[in-house]
């Protein structure tokens, strides 16, 4: 009862560009006319495959060849043996569909039988509506927060749990309705405010109705989720059937993911579906709790959840034509892992504050932790770090992007993804917290709440990490540029050091895990541009320098698209420094346009080429520039290249100078790993390795410091003309329910003839 997609698959690109062209709900695998000897029916599972269905329902559609005598009168349905005959019907779309209801946990067999002889029969694997569908086996402990004592507008209550899954006996309704003034109140069905006072939308099909919306909340997946559309004008308090849609909902899904990064095993909220941009034109507007990663920050149950919600809002309210997502930090992650890894399930990203995926930022968060305890230790041992030489090591435009001191700066944050006893929401303050004499308790780290992803390392029962710096160059790039000495080269290689597996510091490089950096590749955990070049994106991007969502982020997706396509036709960048009159609304628009028009396009492109051929006039690189109040599209003055300058004015000299980019200027920095030498992609997590050698040094080190650099790096240094350890495209529409590592799901089920086994 949950799932649904643009042609949910990811197996088969032909299947992605089925989507695209014609629905966001069309069945992989099962498309085509029959072939030789085939029957004349063809069963088909809407807005999912048939192997990964859950919640017990499943949205049908049976089609009859033309040509063909059968007639729809003449078909019988069975579900296990069971006549469900009822349930279906030539609806007023003209197609013969029906909502099976009863699937058994598992394997079913819906068979398609005719009074000529005509006979079809489709597998389909229901999951339980609590999951899992493709994450693996789920982490406990997990506390239900259904029931609310004190329910809210916001908060309502769903009643006591049915059972340790979190389900409840059914959704619950809300209502809110736009003022006359702009604003969202609530609604009260049994008091409803005088029409007067209710806004009317428009929405993008030209339909005006009254601007009242109707707020589902049930739980799926062990999350809450959140379902907002304008009501049915026909009656705010009622649904609709998935065979005809009113003319409030254009048939397009908005979804809303959330920031952050934290591993709660207590039920949250979902993030506000109260969008007026998207809800004034028509669209649904959906988030869960496990899309808002800063309750639950797991981006393949991420994905699972968004699945199976795309899955039910199909089967409950009718097909999706095309979702649009967006969010910032944590919000960008997933939508930058779903596209790369689960093609078909958003067709238009638009990411803010541009977090390229989980991991290869969490590297970072490891590389700062360890700078901050080096360059703090100098300012005692002597030979401190200026502000300027430290941002040249790290990349970035200065030192407190690193260091901090504020909670949004990576040191500061290091121990809520490494160290099992800090934790972050919910899970550090948890009565069974892991400490080194409660060993069997919770682990809040970032690879423990993902095992499933990871896997156990050994015995101890402690996920693998992918975390790795062994062969780091740290300031590589400094040195070479005369930024700083050779000896603070050799000294910070020396003393920098690594993490262990419960985040504390050790003197040796900390290395992944045997087979955890090819895991964090192959099943997708890094972004990869292969995938994200058939998604329309535009990016956000706040001009920011000075902390952890820095400017640059955005670029690495850039390069990566760069990479595999040659080009980044399908990627937009939006600079601004203070934000644009009705900002919102224009980046909305620009994608809503540009995906209704690749959904028009019926040629036989490709899904890329579509993207990029149907790309609406405003969606082009630019910066909003305040002093002049208008949007500049000159790639040079708003430094939107792939490989954007990061020069910049320099306030102050000696100690205290600090970079200051001036009004016109819009530089972009870099990350510690490229500062160390990775190209602009930041994709790997464990490097290959080469011999120390002279011949990539710009500068002179003496027989002392060359073989003190010989003493760190025994195994060699980073060898960044090759690709890192395991890394490469990974397959999509991977599934852990047979463990860890991810297994591509394959081809999916199809409809075949006769009745089965």
């Amino acid at each position: 009862m949950k799932r649904a997609s643009f042609a949910l698959t990811g197996i088969s690109l032909a299947v992605v560009l089925a989507g695209c062209g014609g629905g966001d709900g069309g069945t992989p695998g099962d498309g085509g006319p029959p072939g030789a000897g085939a029957p004349s029916l063809r069963i088909s599972v809407l807005g999912n495959r048939a192997d990964l269905v859950s919640g017990g329902q499943a949205l049908v559609e049976v089609k009859v060849p033309e040509g063909s005598a059968t007639r729809f009168e003449q078909i019988r349905m069975l579900l296990n043996g069971k006549d469900v005959t009822g349930a279906f019907a030539v609806r007023g779309n003209g197609r013969y569909m029906g909502r099976v209801e009863g699937l058994a946990d598992g394997d079913n067999r819906l068979v398609a039988r005719t009074d000529d002889g005509a006979t079809a029969y489709l597998a389909i694997n229901n999951h339980p509506n609590g999951g899992p569908v493709i994450s693996g086996a789920q982490v406990g402990y997990w506390e239900c927060a259904t029931k609310v004592a004190a329910p809210t507008p916001t908060n309502p209550d769903l009643g006591d749990p049915l059972d340790e899954q979190c389900n409840i006996a059914a959704p619950v309704f809300r209502y809110q309705y736009r003022t006359t003034a702009g604003r969202f109140a609530v609604y009260d069905p049994a008091n409803p405010p005088a029409s007067s006072e209710i806004a009317s939308a428009t929405t993008d099909e030209g339909k005006t109705v009254p601007y009242i919306v109707r707020i589902e909340r049930g739980v799926i997946n062990r999350g809450k989720y959140d379902i907002a559309y304008l009501a049915n004008p026909a009656d705010p308090v009622k649904g609709w059937t998935p065979y005809a849609r009113p003319d409030s909902w254009n048939g397009k899904l908005h979804w809303k993911f959330g920031s952050g990064c934290e591993y709660s095993r207590t039920q949250g909220n979902p993030g506000s579906v109260l969008d007026d941009v998207a809800l004034s034109r028509g669209f649904m507007v959906a988030s869960s709790e496990m899309t808002q990663y800063g309750t639950h920050c797991n981006d393949v149950t991420s994905a699972e959840t968004v699945m199976m919600l795309k899955e039910y809002i199909t089967e409950n309210y009718g097909e999706i034509r095309y979702t649009m997502a967006d969010g910032s930090s944590g919000g960008a992650h997933q939508q930058h892992l779903h596209a790369s890894n689960y093609p078909g399930l958003l067709q238009g990203l638009l990411p803010a504050d541009g977090w390229q995926d989980t991991w290869t930022t969490g590297r970072e968060f490891a590389d700062c932790g360890l700078l901050k305890r080096f360059y703090d230790a100098r300012k005692t041992a002597g030979l401190p770090f200026t502000i300027m030489e430290k941002a040249h090591v790290n990349g970035h435009v200065y030192d407190q992007v690193c260091e901090g001191p504020a909670n949004t700066n990576m040191a500061s944050r290091t121990p809520f993804y490494l160290d099992p006893t800090v934790g972050g929401a919910g899970c550090g303050t948890h009565w069974n917290v892991w400490s080194p004499g409660n060993t069997t308790g919770i682990r809040c780290t970032l690879q423990d709440f993902n095992i499933a992803v990871f896997g156990p390392r050994d015995a101890t029962g402690y996920a693998k990490t992918p975390i790795d710096n062994v062969g780091i160059l740290y300031g590589l790039r400094a040195v070479n540029s005369g930024r700083i000495s050779p000896e603070q080269f050799v000294m910070l290689n020396e003393q920098v050091g690594g993490y262990d597996i419960n985040g504390q510091w050790q003197s040796a490089r900390m290395a992944a895990d045997p087979g955890a950096a090819e895991i964090a590749h192959r099943s997708g955990r890094v972004a990869h541009g292969r995938r994200l070049g058939d998604v329309a994106i535009i990016q956000s991007i706040s001009f920011n320098v000075r902390e952890e969502h820095y400017d640059f982020r955005g670029y690495v997706i850039r390069n990566r698209i760069l990479r595999e396509h040659g080009d980044y036709a399908n990627h937009v960048i939006w600079r601004y420094k203070s934000t644009p009159p009705d900002y919102n609304a224009r980046r909305f628009d620009a994608m809503n346009e540009w995906l209704g028009t690749v959904e028009a396009d019926t040629s036989g492109k490709t899904l890329r080429e579509k993207i990029i051929a149907n790309k609406p006039a405003i969606a082009v690189d630019a910066c909003w520039r305040a002093d002049a109040a208008t949007w500049s599209t000159d790639p040079d003055y708003c430094n939107t290249g792939a490989d954007p300058t990061s020069a910049s004015s320099v306030s102050g000299s000696g100690a205290t100078a600090v970079y200051g980019p001036g009004a016109d200027e819009w530089p972009v920095f870099r990350d510690t790993r490229v500062a160390a030498g990775e190209g602009l992609a930041s994709d790997i997590m464990k490097c290959a390795l080469k011999p120390l050698a002279r011949a990539d040094f710009a500068v002179a080190f003496s027989g002392d410091q060359w073989t003190r650099l010989q003493a760190v790096f025994p195994l060699g240094v980073c060898d960044y003309g090759k690709p890192g350890v395991g890394q490469g495209a990974p397959e999509p529409w991977q599934s852990f329910m047979d463990g860890p590592g991810g297994k591509p799901l394959g081809q999916a089920p199809s409809s075949a003839p006769g009745e089965g086994a």
